[in-house]
């Protein structure tokens, strides 16, 4: 008799954005004169750049021909795109990263709902709150919880609150925790950590010998000059810190597909009698046998976009997408709502009206205005009372929800 990983089954209903879509696409069919402007699911809507998809069809083209025809790429990436990514990323901001150190994948989302996956079950897991879903219900599924209270908050989490009263800064947990996710600029309240509150994560981590979990797949939308883009940038993270980032917001690959993760070899993890293990030739180990790596076109793509016409591109699509959080920001001040985030990401976090849930409000907005967001309570206990919008969306889109929202 085939047996199911009964942790599947503490999960709630639904995954967010499924729900999102359900009730959505129920609203639709019901009304179907309805113009739904969605600003719910961080899609980007602007084509991607021409540089890049014209070094992905020279690349399709090279894929036709026998003399240029490649099958699997390299485990952790062609170098053309590593070194790239190594040089702009990085050493621009003159941080310290070896190529075999970044290791190419299908998205950041895989990455961080895989990563756990190569530390033990009885790690303890630190969660800021709200919480991007995956990080939570990946380490549920691996069994590191119990069930979940009422709340939605699962036993056996250590959650970090990130509260309009700390700023959305997380504080450092009040008891010993292994593993951390942290997320910056952070979905979905918007917030960025600076360089001191990432000091004081690297110092707790090296002191607690933990490891971090460092989403930094929106970096790209930071303005302030202040704001660290890597955890790099703090002295002594390569002994505590895995980094995420993402190609998806910045260059419009969210259908394409690629990101990388960075691994230094200075991390380490233990083993139950104390010995320590390099943590990168374990996700080397996990990668070389669960992934086949990014197509070769893509990873084509995704170099031009550090040419000199694919930075320009690429920048014009963030301020775009930053223009458009700047005009919601003004316009949802100006109707009265309490809001943060949106200066150097391209979401806004919204207190809901009084006497409204974030579901609630979720559905006012999607029944009377036609627009969608995302319920703060799908982000954890701590995002009741919010609503997540986003900044993905054509100008006029925008123009004509706030125009709505403003009405309400």
């Amino acid at each position: 008799m085939a047996s199911i990983n009964e942790n599947y089954q503490k999960l709630k209903a639904g995954y967010l954005f499924p729900e999102i879509r359900r009730r959505t696409e129920a609203f639709a069919q019901a009304n179907p004169a309805a113009d739904i402007i969605r600003m719910g699911i961080g899609d980007v809507v602007r084509g991607i750049p021409r540089v890049i998809v014209d070094a992905m069809k020279d690349a399709a083209e090279e894929l036709a021909d026998d003399g240029t025809f490649r099958g699997y790429p390299p485990e952790q990436g062609y170098d053309f795109l590593v070194e790239a990514i190594v040089a702009h990323e990085f050493g621009l901001r003159g941080v310290d990263v070896d190529p075999d150190e970044i290791f190419l994948s299908d998205g950041s989302k895989c990455d961080s709902a895989n990563i756990q996956e190569i530390f033990g079950v009885d790690n303890t897991v630190a969660l800021t709150d709200p919480v991007y879903p995956v990080y939570c219900d990946s380490n549920v599924m691996a069994g590191r919880t119990g069930e979940a209270d009422s709340t939605g908050s699962y036993e056996g989490l250590v959650y970090v609150p990130c509260t309009a009263a700390n700023g959305f800064l997380p504080p450092l947990p009040d008891r010993p925790v292994d593993l951390i996710y942290l997320c910056s600029p952070n979905n979905p309240t918007g917030a960025v950590m600076p360089r001191q509150a990432l000091a004081e994560w690297v110092a707790y981590a090296r002191r607690e010998r933990a490891i971090i979990f460092f989403d930094a797949a929106y970096e790209g939308y930071i303005t302030d000059p202040e704001i660290p883009h890597s955890i790099y940038e703090i002295e002594g993270a390569r002994e505590v810190a895995i980094e995420m980032r993402s190609f998806s917001k910045n260059c419009g690959f969210t259908g394409v597909r690629c990101a990388f993760t960075v691994v230094p070899k200075d991390l380490k993890a233990y083993a139950a009698t104390g010995e320590s293990h390099a943590v990168h030739a374990i996700w080397s180990r996990r990668q070389s046998t669960k992934y086949n790596g990014v197509s070769y076109p893509v990873q084509r793509g995704a170099a031009a976009s550090y040419t000199a016409g694919g930075r320009t591109a690429v920048r014009e699509l963030i301020d775009f997408y930053l223009s458009n959080a700047r005009l919601m920001k003004e316009r949802l001040s100006a109707a009265g709502y309490t809001l943060y985030g949106g200066d150097n990401a391209p979401y806004l976090w919204i207190e809901t009206p009084e006497g409204q849930d974030s579901w609630t409000f979720f559905d006012t907005l999607l029944t009377k205005a036609h627009v969608v967001g995302t319920p703060g309570a799908g982000f954890g206990a701590a995002g009741e009372g919010y609503l997540r919008l986003s900044a993905f969306q054509q100008r006029s889109a925008v123009v004509e929800a706030m125009d709505r929202i403003g009405r309400l």
